[in-house]
């Protein structure tokens, strides 16, 4: 993927810069908590038919789906932070984990999930070395996970994922590039999916950018702390 992605500024990372991805969320869950309360209030105003009722109960059904979404995202991202301050008490040195292996674990286990969308992925290494990352196996997996998953859910139908890691100096970075698909909720589960991701990544003392330039969309994360080997 080398010169295929360049870095690029969009709308969303503007929209969402400078909030911690738990804000988001928070911020986020006010929109139908405020709907759904506007459609009770509205329902009990005046006598309304049936069919209007029916139509209210259904609206304020989706309402409630997406807060569920969001608070089982949030519980997801409180939790983890809950875990990262647990385990910084009990242990000052933690783990390490070699990231091209876990990436190509978790390639092999979405295999049947590109292969449903027509996706082709494609990998490259800059440097063509390991990279060693500090964060603990199930966690790196995990959070690589939702990750590429999330990112296979928005890409176009029959495009390329492309993905290429480098560094320098002891630091490294991972950078996933994709064709979006059509417009989508901007809290849909693939993006909550990558909110999820990004605050996982960032518990792990990394930094998160993502960008989006034309009918091409991008997240770079940056690794401190990171060897190559």
């Amino acid at each position: 993927m080398a010169g295929m992605v360049p870095r690029m500024i969009g709308s969303g990372a503007q929209r969402a810069a400078g909030r911690s991805p738990l804000a988001q969320l928070l911020h986020a869950l006010n929109q139908p908590l405020t709907g759904l309360q506007c459609s009770m209030e509205v329902a009990l105003a005046v006598p309304r038919t049936p069919e209007q009722y029916i139509r209210g109960l259904r609206e304020g059904l989706e309402l409630t789906e997406r807060m569920r979404a969001l608070v089982e995202a949030i519980r997801e991202v409180a939790d983890g932070e809950e875990e990262r301050k647990e385990q910084h008490r009990e242990n000052d040195n933690p783990d390490m984990t070699e990231l091209k292996s876990v990436l190509q674990t978790i390639l092999d286990d979405l295999a049947p999930v590109a292969e449903a969308r027509s996706i082709r992925v494609t990998c490259e290494d800059s440097a063509g070395l390991s990279r060693v990352v500090r964060m603990g196996q199930q966690r790196a997996e995990v959070t690589m996970f939702r990750l590429l998953e999330a990112v296979m859910s928005l890409a176009v139908r029959e495009s390329v994922v492309g993905i290429e890691m480098g560094g320098i100096s002891g630091a490294a970075w991972i950078r996933v590039g994709w064709r979006p698909a059509t417009a989508t909720s901007a809290f849909s589960q693939p993006e909550l999916g990558l909110l999820i991701a990004q605050a996982s990544f960032e518990r792990a003392g990394a930094a998160w950018e993502r960008e989006r330039r034309e009918t091409l969309e991008t997240v770079t994360i940056h690794l401190p702390g990171v060897s190559g080997l």
